[in-house]
């Protein structure tokens, strides 16, 4: 039977992103529906804050930035209180929504996200970093994990999940830095970069890639802390579900850690991980599933230090 609803999510995951589409491919069918519908809401919003089409190039929406929010908002609010809309995005939310009982906080989280995003404050600390990084990818893992089957009360496993997305996160600020200040963005915070003596206004100058290498370095050392934390949450899920966590954990931690090695250099140009790579690390994330999942995770499991979120 047709599903207009699930099939216009696949087109869009398909198109969207390679990484999730090739992570959520390790799903279960009823798993890997649920993640496709959850995405396509995800995608249509961000590509409306930011004027794009499936994150590339540009798209007229209408309206101001803080118009497309509202509207957004809107949409979001008939589509959690169970109403079509009409909309494929948010009717897609609506289905899954529905399906895991998940609690309105979180889509509220992510479009907090993007109400960030459109009222830009320069990041001042860690902190206001790891905040802005919850609520555009942090409170995302939430949902998946909602998605796979996590209990919407067990906080534990969902600050886990919560780890994981400010992973995801800090390794695409890592990636994106010159990206970013091109479109006069820095989502470094201040206060790393007045230790290397730069600012949100200089670090991007060619004669300071040094400087500004430290300072992603850093980044990436902390996206590992979070990626490490996450792998605790892995007992929790089914193997098919640990072994796309873990993937899709590989496939972005290994962008970063690019970033890492290939030093200065590595900001002149964007990074990218190769097909070949993305697929050595959904193999190697197959045995390392069976372990974690059903024998133990290596490393410490005491998240303190680590930004948590606040559960309701």
């Amino acid at each position: 039977m047709a599903d207009p609803v699930l099939d216009a999510a696949r087109a869009t995951i398909r198109q969207g992103s390679k990484s999730f589409a090739l992570a959520s491919k390790l799903f279960d069918g009823s798993t890997r529906a649920r993640a496709t519908l959850l995405y396509a809401w995800c995608r249509h919003c961000d590509d409306v804050i930011d004027g794009q089409l499936m994150g590339e190039g540009h798209h007229d929406w209408g309206g101001s930035p803080a118009e497309r929010l509202a509207r957004l908002r809107e949409l979001t609010d008939r589509a959690l209180a169970g109403e079509q809309t009409g909309e494929p995005a948010f009717d897609a939310l609506a289905r899954v929504a529905g399906e895991v009982a998940m609690p309105a906080r979180y889509p509220h989280d992510l479009l907090e996200g993007f109400r960030m995003d459109v009222e830009w404050e320069p990041v001042a600390d860690c902190e206001h970093l790891l905040r802005y990084c919850y609520h555009v990818a942090g409170c995302v893992g939430v949902m998946m994990a909602l998605v796979m089957g996590v209990a919407s009360g067990d906080h534990a496993v969902l600050a886990r999940a919560s780890d994981l997305g400010l992973s995801f996160q800090l390794n695409n600020i890592a990636r994106d830095v010159a990206e970013d200040a091109a479109r006069g963005r820095c989502y470094l915070p201040a206060d790393w970069l007045a230790g290397e003596g730069l600012t949100a206004q200089t670090h991007a100058l060619p004669e300071r890639r040094q400087a500004l290498h430290r300072v992603v370095s850093r980044l990436v050392d902390l996206a590992e802390r979070y990626e490490a934390s996450a792998a605790h949450g892995v007992p929790a899920l089914r193997n098919r579900q640990a072994w796309a966590v873990l993937s899709a954990a590989h496939i972005y931690g290994d962008i970063g850690r690019k970033v890492r090695g290939k030093g200065p250099e590595a900001l002149a140009t964007r990074t990218f991980t190769r097909r070949r790579e993305k697929l050595f690390a959904v193999i190697s994330a197959f045995p390392e599933a069976l372990w974690k999942r059903n024998v133990r995770v290596s490393t410490p499991a005491d998240r303190t230090g680590l930004w948590t979120p606040t559960f309701a």
